[in-house]
């Protein structure tokens, strides 16, 4: 059973937050996050880190710049992600609006695999275009940019993942990870990359008295993506992330989001107007990603491309179409990979008479003929939730190869452990590439046995039992006073995610009423202190018992245009025992 362990709450830092005017349920959130001081909040634009110490970007807007001018091609090159679809709009809207030539193509996962491969840049080679610009996707392409370069177009990298040993021969790379960067930040986002470079082209087109004001004033327009990339594609939210997601949800809380925005959020039943980080997360970054998982991202991208709302909301309804379809396959596949370790346990404990009671060891690493290959990481991160394990699945490609998707948990370095393994075994895996969190790579079918066991070994080095300890985080208990729905409103309207996770609570609860609703779901009502609160508990339709230990999150319920304060259950366990 995972430990309940509560954030320490530094009483200092706290006490800065309240002379700093916030309130104190907020304070205290804010402090156990690692705040001590209210400039850490601000969300302003004029926070944002200056463009000036990334590297190369000053290089780049000047080719662009004269790129512009010269009317070159430009062909932007996308991943198939919604990262990399965001990063495209950018690029393209942006782009576009200061006077540039510009198209875009996006591989598709199932044909070309990852990145800038000299397929792609065949097919690129199509359009005749005179530059072919990377967007999250680059920084590993040493193949794919020579052969661009063979065939006489120049390569601009736009990109945040993180560099292999060689640099690919790029006409131009910015990319806030590679060798030599001084800009502070790095974790952007590939999407938060582009728009950096086009703050970068915007300031020198200005100097060559090419930039009218109500032109630079466009990029503003551009942040509800920015927003949406960042968040969907699980980055950390330090203080610049904040930044670039706050103003892009204001701008989508004012109705001024892009159709396609809209548009997604409206068939997944999200109102923009009380448009959350979370919303980004949970609804309309999987609605986007669904086109590259089961069908091609151009779909998604041309959704956030579109400007009417006719338009956005057919794509959307088809996007909307292929996320039902890919929670259908993804349930199907943990089905089959719960029951498959479901046998290895039963093996392991059979072969040590009862004494072992976990399927796996420092990892798990999964394979199964019939895996969705567009699903894969959407398992991975399931399992890495459900098991606290570094996860990475296998789906079969083609020409007996196996592609690989992982999710890692805060003790291993994902990209940094298929390094270790790679320099140990060089044969081992063809291609890999990724950052701390997640990653991707290939490996032939026929080399799966050898790849776990070294996986395995290389995790078991680097993660300590502590590391593989389930922990679950709370922000302790919540005042009596402050659980009301002014508060949960509060929360709703901040910035949380990776590295700045969403408050939740615990306490102990009486529980006076339950029904199951919609078959699978526990509607409740419990009594903390005298004080009855509605509450759903998700995805469980089995009675609990009249005492509970609970954590918690506020939310806001509307139902029939009324709000009101309702918990939900994250975790649950009987008082009692």
């Amino acid at each position: 059973m995972p430990e309940i362990t509560p954030r320490s709450i530094p009483s200092s830092s706290v006490q800065h937050l309240l002379d700093s005017g916030y309130p104190s349920a907020l304070a205290k959130v804010f402090a156990a996050r690692g705040i001590t001081d209210g400039k850490q909040l601000d969300t302003s634009l004029a926070a944002l880190l200056p463009f000036d110490n990334l590297k190369n970007v000053h290089q780049m807007a000047g080719l662009l710049a004269d790129a512009i001018a010269a009317r070159k091609k430009i062909l932007v090159i996308a991943d198939y992600d919604a990262d990399g679809a965001t990063a495209c709009a950018v690029a393209v809207r942006g782009l576009r609006a200061f006077g540039a030539q510009i198209d875009f193509i996006v591989p598709n996962r199932f044909e070309y695999g990852y990145g800038l491969t000299p397929e792609i840049v065949q097919l690129a080679a199509e359009h005749k275009p005179d530059i072919l610009l990377t967007v999250d996707n680059g920084i590993a392409s040493v193949e794919g940019v020579a052969e661009a370069n063979r065939l006489g177009m120049q390569v601009f990298v736009t990109d945040h993942h993180l560099p292999g040993d060689t640099l690919p021969d790029a006409a131009c790379i910015v990319n806030p990870n590679q060798p030599g960067c001084a800009f502070p930040d790095k974790n952007m986002a590939g999407v938060g990359v582009m728009f950096y470079v086009l703050l970068a082209l915007r300031a020198e087109l200005r100097a060559r008295g090419q930039m009218t004001e109500d032109r630079g004033r466009k990029l503003v327009e551009l942040l509800d993506l920015v927003a949406l990339g960042t968040v969907a594609d699980v980055v950390k939210l330090d203080q610049n992330n904040r930044i670039l997601v706050q103003q892009g949800l204001q701008r989508i809380r004012a109705g001024r989001a892009c159709a396609g925005i809209n548009a997604l959020l409206q068939v997944a039943k999200k109102n923009p107007a009380t448009a959350s980080s979370r919303d980004l997360g949970f609804a309309v970054g999987p609605r986007l990603n669904a086109a590259g998982r089961l069908d091609d991202m151009s779909l998604g991208i041309n959704c956030l491309l579109a400007d009417d709302a006719v338009t956005a909301m057919q794509i959307a309804a088809k996007l909307d179409s292929l996320n039902r379809e890919r929670r259908g396959i993804e349930a199907d596949m943990q089905g089959s990979a719960l029951a498959a370790l479901e046998q290895i346990n039963r093996r392991v404990r059979s072969t040590h008479h009862g004494a072992w009671n976990a399927p796996y060891g420092a990892c798990l690493v999964l394979f199964d003929e019939t895996w969705h290959q567009g699903v894969i990481g959407i398992l991975a991160s399931r399992l890495k939730d459900k098991f606290h394990r570094p996860v990475i699945a296998f789906a079969r490609s083609s020409d007996g190869e196996l592609k690989g998707s992982g999710r890692s948990i805060a003790g291993l370095h994902l990209r940094d452990a298929l390094d270790l393994v790679s320099k140990r075994h060089p044969a081992l895996i063809n291609k890999f590439g990724g950052h701390a969190a997640a990653a991707g790579l290939s490996i032939a079918e026929a080399d799966f046995e050898n790849f776990a066991a070294a996986f395995e070994q290389v995790s078991g080095e680097l993660l300590s039992a502590d590391d593989l300890a389930q922990r679950i985080e709370t922000d302790g208990a919540l005042e009596h006073a402050e659980m009301n729905l002014g508060v949960a409103r509060l929360l709703d309207e901040q910035v949380w995610g990776q590295g700045f996770p969403a408050p939740q609570f615990s306490d102990n609860f009486a529980v006076q009423n339950q029904r199951v609703v919609g078959e699978k779901h526990l509607k409740l009502r419990l009594s903390l202190q005298g004080k009855l609160i509605e509450a759903i508990l998700f995805g469980h339709n089995e009675p609990l018992p009249e005492q509970i230990h609970a954590v918690y999150s506020l939310s806001v319920n509307e139902y029939n245009g009324t709000q009101s304060l309702q918990l939900i259950i994250r975790h649950w366990r009987d008082v009692k025992k």
